[in-house]
């Protein structure tokens, strides 16, 4: 330690370091460090590796594809087991519940929620690598499914006349509900093991990385936009007022219209049921949350609040003495598995996709909160798998879609889950309201299990407080959040997910702190002839210009400052071009003679000349500002390059380098340099010394760069003869008017 210094404190030359390196371009890095590929193994040795086979390595593969196999051999029954049926005990009555209510969202009979309560969880047990979440149905995936659902079978396609007629939907227009819901469960079974598919094909493609673009403030607003929309869908049930099934662009503004100008033929019955049930749940759920520490076990209200509500509907008859919407049916048992109608699938592909991703990043980032808590790993690529075919699984027996609930997880895990054993003790709760429970419960109000869902939702619009917080630390989350919201509910989930995630992706391209006159733009996808001409949109967006049109202005203004210099109007002098009629302009001529070429249009007379570009010109042309020199493309994130891609890069770079935009790149991929190497890429005016490895190596290049122009004497470009070789700039800024 140094003198007087006082112990414990660190030194100075202690407390920080400093990383000294040369700056690195493409070139310079490559001479300094030569690469050395390694050799490629042969076909026979791939061969080999392919085909070896040992029993720890069969062992490894199966356990990757079957977790259960990695964490039931070591399940501690005596620590774990009493724990476990607790939890799944206390589950089960919730997710019975759950599966009952969120039936009404997917607009198919609520019987068939208990089957996508019970089913998703059987092949979840083996092949799910969470511990804690509870597998079946979610509000926001349910609402997805529905829309789904009511877009391909509205009532209008079931509209009968005479008396065979099975239903109405208030109108006084007679609709066939047998055959209606019949279609609604096909549709909703067939969606389910299309996105089954999708997710198994995504996480045997390894793409489980597509989360990452889900950046919270997306899914954040998103949530809160579908948990608004959730409430508008059953606000009618708990009034009891019918209305028509509007879908797409606006359909929520829509239904709240026709819901308020119905309002006068609400059921009074079912709206006094529905209050007291939110009432009472979120008041109870309160104090769940806020003596969680005191009450070992969550107290089950939604089963508590089912049951009161059911013996009172059987009691007092409410469906005959007030006309109440009551559940009327639930089967008993098992429906035999049927095949999907493959023919819907060119029909809901788009819609199944989006739900494929949602549903998982919503299992994925619940898994992972408490995967962190507990210490233990979640493979996000084995989760598309076990979703997936947990979806195909469940399709067969006519569910909808699965993933997991935010607040059945919650309970699964505060009442002492260990693992999926609770799950699959959940799953016989469920399977004995199927079996033998169902009959019991066809008197409860619908407007109660609306109200449940309802109930549910609190944690979701307890996100808008999130904006506040995030507006502090950062405005740019704050907006996509915001903007995420309002595109999901005025466009809908599908497109307002897509809409936030570009929106997402763009302030990302947007979000670098840029020194003055450099821009930098990231980009976070392969480039390709797909999307080529969203980057050249972009770009023009970013850098506050197009850079043709802005060569295309400076050539009119250059052909009039020639004609009034021929005219002796103007005068060019080193130190600018001074306008002052009746000089003739001679200091600079060449001791060439002028060539007589009208056709050219443009100055024949070679004349050492300074512009500046970005001041008050001596024409009459509206000349585009250029407020950068230097253009950095981060290609940090670029695996992939076509050919559309390179020739269109090769074409932004001339365009900007005769405006005197010098173009970089950097963070590139090693393999970026081999293909455009074998694009033919490369040439003269387009050199591998722009290509630096980092993007702090590109800023220290350009500012080293700016630093020794500063200190030269001024450079004088030769434009007038050279107009057609694009050399209509100037990098010494000065324009002088008399």
């Amino acid at each position: 330690m140094a003198a007087g210094g006082r112990a414990g404190e660190p030194l100075a030359e202690l407390s920080h370091y400093v990383v000294a390196r040369p700056i690195y371009s493409e070139p310079g890095f490559q001479e300094e460090n030569e690469r050395r590929p390694p050799l490629p193994p042969t076909l026979r040795e791939r061969a080999q590796a392919a085909c070896r086979c040992s029993r720890k390595r069969a062992f490894q593969i199966a356990k990757s594809f079957l977790p259960i196999l990695e964490w039931l051999p070591n399940y501690r029954v005596k620590e774990w087991l009493v724990s476990d049926i607790i939890s799944g005990l206390s589950t089960g009555l919730v997710a019975t519940l759950q599966g009952l209510a969120y039936a009404l969202l997917v607009a198919v009979p609520v019987g068939y929620g208990l089957y996508s309560a019970f089913f998703p969880i059987l092949t979840y047990f083996f092949l799910g690598t969470s511990r804690h979440i509870s597998v079946g149905p979610f509000p926001v995936v349910s609402l997805m499914v529905g829309s789904v659902v009511l877009s391909m079978a509205p009532d209008e396609n079931f509209l009968i006349e005479g008396s065979n007629a099975t239903g109405t939907n208030g109108t006084g227009t007679l609709i066939d509900t047998e055959s209606r819901d019949a279609q609604r469960v096909l549709i909703a079974s067939t969606l389910t093991f299309l996105v089954g598919i999708l997710q198994v094909i995504f996480g045997v493609l390894q793409i489980g990385f597509i989360v990452r673009y889900l950046a919270d403030p997306l899914v954040g607003g998103f949530t809160t936009a579908a948990a608004f929309q959730v409430l508008v869908s059953q606000l009618k049930i708990v009034l009891n007022v019918s209305t028509k099934n509007y879908n797409g662009v606006l359909s929520i503004i829509y239904t709240l219209v026709e819901t308020f100008e119905r309002i006068g033929t609400t059921n009074i019955a079912d709206l006094v049921a529905g209050l007291l049930t939110i009432f009472v749940c979120m008041v109870v759920k309160e104090i769940n949350d806020r003596f969680k520490h005191k009450i070992p076990i969550p107290i089950p209200i939604e089963v508590i609040v089912t049951i009161v509500a059911t013996g009172i509907s059987y009691a007092a008859d409410l469906e005959k003495n007030y006309n109440a919407g009551i559940v009327k049916s639930i089967p008993r048992g098992f429906l035999p598995p049927e095949p999907p109608n493959i023919s819907l699938f060119s029909q809901m592909i788009a819609a199944s996709f989006s739900i494929a991703i949602v549903a998982y990043a919503i299992a994925v980032s619940v898994g992972k909160v408490y995967a962190t808590k507990y210490d233990y790993a979640i493979d996000g690529n084995q989760e598309f798998i076990a979703f997936g075919l947990s979806n195909i699984f469940s399709g067969a027996f006519s569910c909808f879609v699965a993933t997991t609930a935010l607040s059945r997880t919650a309970v699964q895990e505060s009442t002492g889950g260990k693992t999926q054993v609770a799950g699959i003790i959940s799953a016989g709760i469920v399977l004995i309201s199927i079996v033998a429970l169902g009959k019991l419960l066809e008197p409860l109000q619908k407007s109660v299990l609306a109200a449940v869902v309802i109930a549910n939702l609190k944690g979701m619009f307890m996100q808008v407080f999130d904006v506040p917080r995030l507006w502090r630390q950062n405005k740019v989350d704050a907006m996509i959040w915001v903007f995420t919201c309002i595109a999901s509910i005025i466009l809908g989930l599908d497109l307002g997910l897509l809409a936030g995630l570009l929106f997402g992706l763009l302030t990302v391209v947007l979000r670098v702190i840029e020194p003055e006159g450099v821009k930098i733009l990231k980009f976070s996808s392969p480039i390709f002839y797909a999307n080529i001409d969203g980057l050249k949109s972009s770009l023009k967006s970013t850098v506050g210009f197009d850079a043709v049109k802005v060569y295309n202005k400076r050539l009119k203004a250059l052909r009039k400052i020639q004609k009034l210099i021929k005219k002796g109007k103007l005068k060019a002098t080193k130190n600018g071009i001074i306008s002052e009629p009746g000089i003739n302009n001679e200091a600079f001529e060449t001791d060439e003679e002028p060539e007589d070429n009208q056709d050219l249009q443009v100055p024949t007379k070679e004349v050492e000349i300074q512009v500046d570009w970005n001041s008050e010109l001596p024409v009459k042309v509206n000349i585009p500002k250029v407020p950068i020199h230097s253009l950095i493309l981060d290609f940090g994130a670029v695996t992939f390059l076509d050919i559309v891609a390179v020739r269109s890069i090769k074409t932004i770079i001339k365009e900007f380098e005769r405006i005197d935009v010098r173009v970089y790149f950097a963070s590139y991929q090693d393999n970026l340099i081999s293909q455009l190497e074998r694009s033919a890429f490369f040439d003269d005016t387009v050199r591998k010394d722009i290509f630096f490895l980092t993007v702090h190596d590109a800023v220290l290049y350009i500012r080293n760069q700016m630093t020794y122009s500063d200190n030269q004497d001024p450079i004088f470009e030769k434009y007038f003869s050279r107009l057609k070789e694009a050399s209509v700039n100037s990098r010494t800024l000065l324009v002088k008017r008399a």
